[in-house]
């Protein structure tokens, strides 16, 4: 799933990788089964408007604020209808136009009713907080049908993947609307390129605490342990257009405040 990372800065400082190479081993050796989150009934929530500083990112008219991930000149060629933006696996994944260092994202998210597959075949998606470069390169929170799916935890929905496992299980079934509120703090880097300060995320899931001011340790890795080799400064926003079989899967009501 990961590309290839290219070396920038020094070797110094607390979780800082001087490591180039392609990582080596299995995806498995990363995957973890327990514990098993518990799982939580969520409360409704309705449809959330966004706050009057907030920047619509979809509004689910058009896709004015996004762009392809391989190539960001071109728009982005996802489905809109109906309000809804769904999945394009041809096209790839797409991100915003514009650029982003902390902030507050709102994103609202539907594994299809008819969803078929089982483990990460089925709705795999994520939404990745800081996109820094081509692929799935950057740090993923995961997206997938975790309602009666058994996967490894640091791969189900809420997780922040392979890396932390979320607090609780509060997915809804297929067919229905889910939520993420993310408050994202992205990680700074010395002038030697060596890590600062590391990124962190608080996550509600359907309005239930799913990730709570966790620090990251890189961005996400299929392969091996993530560590920090780039320096980067904001980033897109960027969501995965996955290449399991499984039915695509649709977003709504998009919006974030920089803070």
């Amino acid at each position: 799933m990961k590309k290839k990372m290219f070396f920038i800065g020094s070797c110094s400082l607390f979780l800082f990788s001087c490591a180039v190479a392609q990582p080596k081993g299995k995806p498995e050796d990363t995957e973890v089964y327990t514990p098993v989150p518990k799982v939580v009934t969520p409360g409704k929530i309705a449809f959330e408007t966004p706050p009057s500083d907030a920047v619509v990112l979809f509004d689910g008219k058009n896709l004015d604020e996004w762009v392809l991930t391989s190539d960001p000149s071109k728009p982005a060629t996802w489905t809109v209808n109906d309000g809804v933006l769904t999945v394009n696996k041809a096209a790839g994944n797409i991100e915003t136009k514009r650029s982003f260092g902390n902030y507050q994202l709102h994103i609202e998210w539907r594994i299809p009713a008819t969803i078929t597959g089982k483990n990460q075949a089925r709705g795999n998606s994520g939404v990745f907080l800081a996109s820094i470069g081509k692929g799935d390169a950057g740090y993923e929170l995961q997206v997938l049908d975790s309602y009666q799916n058994d996967t490894y935890v640091n791969g189900m929905a809420g997780s922040i993947y392979k890396q932390h496992v979320p607090l609780a299980n509060p997915a809804r079934k297929p067919g229905e609307w889910q939520s993420y509120d993310v408050a994202w703090t992205a990680p700074t880097f010395n002038d030697d390129g060596s890590v600062k300060s590391p990124a962190r995320v608080t996550v509600f899931f359907n309005g239930v605490l799913v990730q709570n001011d966790v620090a990251l340790l890189g961005p996400t890795q299929y392969i091996g342990k993530p560590s920090y080799s780039i320096k980067h400064g904001a980033a897109p926003i960027k969501l995965q257009a996955h290449g399991d079989p499984s039915e695509p899967i649709s977003f709504r009501n998009i919006w974030i405040r920089p803070l």
